[in-house]
């Protein structure tokens, strides 16, 4: 990868070195707010990290968002492991152009998951949610719109969620 200075820039660390340092946080986080649900939301491979979090028997996580889930790594291979783990009520974001996730494999994948799953998508969107202009016009929903759509889904199930908790 090449950064704006024109230097190399190394890879991010793989998810699995990551959680650690996220159950750590959460972990503090339970303790300093006892009682509270826990959400746990991510992009990307932050949504990645956060599911094998969720997956650690020693916290109990409410709800799991999932913005832009990379289900498809580097090498094409489908990730899909951690999912199929999960017993944590999950919601996904996805764009509907998002290369790292296709939605056919995602549906898949959801029919084998062992938690409550919902999916979200962002017309037009890509792996970072950014709809392309010719598909906005022939559209007429903008870029804020589908946004502030997902976040409304997003906001309504975790409440369903929440509810049902308690």
């Amino acid at each position: 990868m090449i950064d704006i200075s024109g230097g190399k820039r190394k890879a991010p660390p793989r998810a699995e070195k990551l959680v650690d340092h996220h159950l750590g946080v959460v972990k503090d986080a339970v303790t300093k707010y006892p009682g509270h649900p826990l959400i746990l939301v991510g992009k990307s491979m932050g949504s990645r990290v956060s599911c094998m979090v969720a997956g650690a028997e020693c916290i109990n996580v409410s709800v799991v968002i999932c913005l832009g889930y990379p289900l498809k790594g580097m090498n094409g291979a489908i990730r899909d492991e951690t999912l199929l783990q999960l017993r944590t009520s999950t919601f996904f974001v996805q764009g509907s152009k998002d290369g790292l996730c296709p939605l056919d494999k995602l549906a898949t994948t959801r029919k084998k998951m062992k938690c409550i799953n919902e999916l979200y998508v962002i017309d037009g969107g890509d792996h970072s949610f950014k709809i392309g202009k010719k598909y906005q016009e022939s559209t007429g929903l903008g870029q804020e719109e589908a946004e502030t759509r997902a976040v409304k889904a997003i906001a309504e199930f975790v409440t369903k969620c929440i509810q049902k908790g308690d």
